[in-house]
């Protein structure tokens, strides 16, 4: 295989591996209260938290910044946990369609934000795996196609099962004779919900 092929590869299984769900998690809820038609303000967020860690990463892995890595692998749960709770938040808000078009650009700082400290724990595996590459470019760029890649991927396997579930809670919701129109929303809120709770484990460990 190729030099590009490798960090490619190496990018691509880091942010998708279900042993290290962190940037899985991450990456789901910020995607959580986005319906499929608005994909434009996800897409908006997906890139804010693209530029952030694409920054950090390529600081760090160059030498660049120095940092704690103890301290970054328990602030990424922490990111998690802010994310997911601004989705309840949102959720529980007195007008939940004019809180999440509130609240967008501000999730947008934050996902920069939060993109600067995921990209450096990126860097630790990457740091790890390079040992004495002499010229860091190619792998650097490929290691960040990499994880673009497995986000699309995490994307849309998120979308794929939260419709078919929420089509299907809507099924039932007709049988039944009930009101359907929130559905998306609570299943949102469902979804942090429990992503928050597994945040706050992570952070506890």
């Amino acid at each position: 295989m190729s030099e590009f092929s490798v960090y490619l590869r190496l990018g691509f299984e880091h942010i998708s591996d279900l042993n290290g769900y962190d940037h899985i998690l991450f990456v789901i809820a910020l995607a959580a209260v986005y319906p499929l038609r608005e994909w434009r303000h996800l897409l908006v967020l997906i890139t804010a938290f693209t530029i952030g860690h694409s920054v950090t990463l390529a600081m760090a892995t160059m030498g660049m910044v120095d940092f704690n890595p103890d301290l970054i692998e328990t602030l990424i749960p922490v990111t998690i946990f802010i994310t997911a709770a601004i989705n309840v938040g949102e959720r529980f808000a007195r007008n939940p369609e004019q809180a999440l078009q509130r609240d967008w650009r501000m999730k947008y700082v934050l996902a920069i934000g939060f993109g600067l400290i995921h990209g450096l724990g990126f860097s630790n595996f990457l740091r790890a795996v390079l040992g004495a590459e002499e010229s860091l470019v190619l792998p650097l760029f490929s290691f960040n196609v990499g994880l673009e890649l497995g986000q699309l991927v995490i994307l849309v396997i998120t979308f794929v099962v939260s419709g078919g579930l929420i089509w299907l809670a809507n099924r039932i919701l007709v049988r039944l004779e009930k009101p359907t129109d929130n559905t998306q929303r609570n299943w949102a809120a469902l979804l942090s919900v429990g992503i928050a709770i597994v945040a706050l484990t992570m952070i506890g460990s």
